[in-house]
């Protein structure tokens, strides 16, 4: 009799051991995971959420996305931070719309237990395990060169930045100011910082135009501003007279690339950022954060009329689309 109860509780047990693990050996324990992005509103935030859903599809993942209706609007981060973590989320993933002033809800979330991954945009936090996104830098860096090697004769820089206190604004445009200052051939004529909002970007970037009709090149930081950029370019029909370099993919910039008023998108993986983002999330709270690498550079590529047909530049510019299918 104790023999066949001893055999019960092994079935038992096993079958404990089976329900405790799916078929690819993570565990079905949902986690949670909220993800806290700059804005809830463009094709690149989109992708970013389609990638992050992907992640918890496979990792078994309770997931919470949200963000403010602006990408300046960082006290509306800062209380999402604080309700996530207030509510049961045990990692955030985190693009910070100030590096400064976004630390503090950060630091807070992370006393209480909470595991925190940044993407896209990082925070000013020790807090933070690792970051997944773009080379800010390096991507300035290209989208200066973009014009440096499609434009002949002096460069007159404008540069359209979004949200000053935006830590991957800022790294561009640092990025982008270097390698035109080495190229003995440019001169940045004004940079300006507006909403990150294509009608704001818009009426900004036509002003500037206005006030400096020398510029002969244009840079736009990210997908608002370069909608925007590219509406004012071809409003004040400057088209063969401005090479505007924008950023991420957008069916308007796209269009744009195609029809003139836009010449060269610096195009990101805003996908990957949000899979490889809740994957990171999922590994710290499975006990294999050791695994994770301090920074994680996601792929960036230019595309212009040249190149857009390709398969990497379709790839690039229509990755959203693709994952939908």
């Amino acid at each position: 009799m104790k023999g066949n109860r001893r055999a019960v509780l092994w079935v038992l047990a096993a079958l404990v051991c089976l329900c405790a693990c799916s078929a690819d050996g993570t565990s079905s324990t949902r986690h949670a995971v909220a993800l806290v992005a700059k804005s809830t509103e463009t094709e690149f935030w989109l992708s970013v959420f389609a990638g992050a859903r992907a992640a918890a599809t496979e990792y078994n993942l309770d997931l919470s996305i949200m963000g403010p209706e602006t990408e300046e609007d960082y006290e509306t981060q800062n209380r999402m931070v604080s309700e996530a973590a207030q509510t049961g989320a045990e990692a955030i993933v985190f693009s910070a719309i100030d590096y400064e002033n976004n630390a503090t809800a950060i630091d807070d979330a992370a006393r209480s237990g909470v595991k925190i991954v940044a993407i896209d945009s990082s925070v000013d936090s020790q807090a933070v395990s690792t970051y997944i996104g773009t080379d800010n830098y390096a991507a300035g860096q290209m989208a200066a060169q973009a014009a440096l090697d499609r434009v002949d004769g002096p460069l007159r820089v404008g540069i359209v930045n979004y949200d000053i206190s935006s830590a991957n604004g800022q790294e561009r445009e640092r990025g982008a100011l270097d390698v035109f200052e080495q190229s003995g051939r440019s001169q940045v004529t004004a940079v300006i910082n507006t909403l990150a909002q294509a009608d704001y970007a818009r009426r900004d970037t036509a002003a500037l135009l206005k006030e400096h009709p020398q510029i002969n090149v244009l840079l736009a930081f990210n997908e608002p501003t370069s909608v925007g950029a590219a509406q004012a370019v071809e409003e004040l029909g400057l088209s063969e007279d401005v090479f505007l370099v924008g950023f991420d993919s957008n069916v308007s910039t796209v269009d744009g690339l195609q029809e003139g008023s836009v010449d060269a998108l610096v195009v990101q993986n805003p996908y990957a950022m949000g899979y490889l983002g809740v994957e990171s999330a999922y590994k710290l709270l499975s006990g294999q954060g050791g695994d994770l690498k301090p920074t994680v550079d996601t792929s960036t590529q230019v595309v212009d009329r040249e190149n857009l047909f390709t398969m990497d530049s379709q790839k690039a510019l229509f990755a959203f689309e693709q994952h939908m299918d």
